[in-house]
């Protein structure tokens, strides 16, 4: 593979972390103080949400299986057709409607089409790198270049989207008191903000960020589509038939390395998102950073940034498996922050964490495809299976991010949060501090002990490589 492929295929699906950076980082704050919906109804957008693209993920990777090939690949259709309708529904997904009454029920169906979108785009994508190249080596290196740009779109989404609508959270506006406009969304009375009011502005500014990403979805595809080749399954025989998806998918649940790496990796991931969709409300209103959350979510995504090629050294080194003690490093620094919240300590926390989250994004992508191979080896003759893999795997991370996300907007329901005061109740800002530092704590901890038991290790991959050298 050319460096330029490599870092074209990358390129391509930054936009979508770019878009689910914002999301992950601020959707929760901005339904509680800007939309002004209570946080059980947050919850349930957010779960919600999460789950309809993972229920989407199986669906989608049945119908890309039936899919033919065609003249620009069998994959590339899809990417190329929901992106259009992935922009505008990011973008209404951001949008304060001029009414109270079902404002709940408006992000929740912006946010369900925005997660199923991404996940029609996001199955083929992901599966697109077992039909880059055949070589371990060069996969290892695509998926490098993607974790990189993926990482810097995660940066350039919270950078763009923190910059953008920091003034949406400046403290002059914080009252003692709640304010008078804390309607139930569900049953409201319509109210149409007037231009004049700060309310109008932090709409507009989260309007501007959004129509902002939107505009980097279409640069990613026209990238991706004028720089990548698909290419045909290169271990298929022609006589050789697609495995019928629901066989797959019963073949693909049982394979003991998928497994336990899915297992794995969805409590790590749900940590990661806990961590994500917490960290400013935890600056916010659990802490005095109010004035640092936008600069420590960008020092977080910037190490990530950079570390991705160490991880990449690392891993290529001592193998991957040793390598995913790195995601251990932000226990003991996150329950630093919640006990000491000082500046130059969140800071530091923010550093590691990157690090952390580096090494939890690019190593179960980069161990997916040994999963893959692994299973190709021992069925032969059927084809078609990647995408199984994938959405599969993306639908288990997803339904288990989803059920995280719901219960911490939940948790902050039933202790009392209240949007747009200063100061939060003793028990909220209890809440944030678990949610910050015990429950990923704890996640990080039973995903890689689930790990210990992976049973793909660096000399099984090099013989799986040779036998699948001999079969092609």
């Amino acid at each position: 593979l050319s460096v330029c492929s490599k870092l074209c295929y990358a390129i391509g699906g930054a936009p979508n972390q770019v878009a689910g950076s914002a999301a992950a980082f601020f959707l929760q704050i901005y339904l509680l103080d800007i939309a002004h919906i209570t946080p059980f109804h947050a919850s349930l957008v957010l779960f919600i949400g999460k789950a309809s693209g993972a229920v989407t993920d199986p669906i989608a990777g049945f119908f890309i299986s039936k899919s033919r090939w065609t003249r620009i690949g069998r994959l590339m259709p899809w990417m190329l057709a929901c992106t259009p309708f992935t922009v505008v529904s990011y973008f209404f997904m951001w949008y304060l409607p001029p009414f109270v009454s079902g404002r709940a029920a408006w992000y929740m169906t912006f946010n369900c089409l925005f997660q199923a979108l991404t996940t029609l785009f996001q199955v083929p994508y992901s599966a697109l790198t077992m039909f880059l190249s055949t070589d371990q080596k060069d996969r290892d290196s695509a998926t490098a270049y993607r974790m990189t740009m993926e990482v810097l779109g995660t940066l350039i989404g919270a950078a763009l989207q923190g910059q953008i609508v920091a003034s949406a959270h400046v403290s002059h506006h914080c009252t003692v008191n709640p304010p008078g406009n804390t309607t139930d969304s569900w049953h409201g009375t319509p109210s149409i903000p007037d231009p004049s009011d700060f309310l109008f502005h932090q709409a507009k500014v989260y309007m501007i960020a959004a129509g902002v990403i939107g505009g980097v979805y279409i640069l990613g595809i026209v990238i991706l589509f004028l720089g990548v080749k698909e290419k045909d399954d290169p271990y298929a025989l022609s006589s050789d038939r697609a495995i019928p998806f629901w066989k797959g998918l019963a073949l693909t649940v049982k394979h003991g390395p998928y497994v336990k790496l899915t297992a794995s990796f969805l409590l790590i991931s749900t940590a990661v998102q806990l961590e994500q969709s917490n960290f400013v409300l935890f600056c916010t209103q659990a802490s005095d950073l109010r004035h640092h959350f936008q600069y420590l979510v960008i020092t977080i995504l910037v190490s990530a940034a950079v570390s991705v090629p160490f991880w990449q050294k690392i891993l290529q080194r001592f193998g991957k498996k040793r390598a995913a003690c790195g995601i251990s490093w932000m226990i003991p620094f996150a329950v630093m922050l919640v006990t000491i919240p000082n500046l130059i300590l969140a800071y530091l926390v923010a550093f590691v964490s990157g690090l952390s989250i580096a090494a939890s994004l690019l190593l179960p992508w980069s161990m997916l495809p040994d999963v893959v191979d692994n299973f190709r080896l021992q069925n032969p003759h059927g084809k078609g299976q990647e995408t199984i893999f994938y959405s599969s795997y993306v639908f288990f991370t997803k339904i288990s991010a989803g059920i995280g996300l719901g219960i911490s907007a939940a948790g902050l329901e039933f202790t009392g949060y209240k949007p747009g005061i200063c100061r939060q109740s003793d028990g909220v800002i209890l809440t944030l501090k678990i949610l910050i530092g015990a429950v990923p704590g704890i996640l990080i901890f039973m995903g890689l002990f689930i790990l210990f038991f992976y049973p793909i290790t660096e000399q099984s991959r090099k013989e799986t490589k040779i036998a699948l050298e001999e079969l092609r």
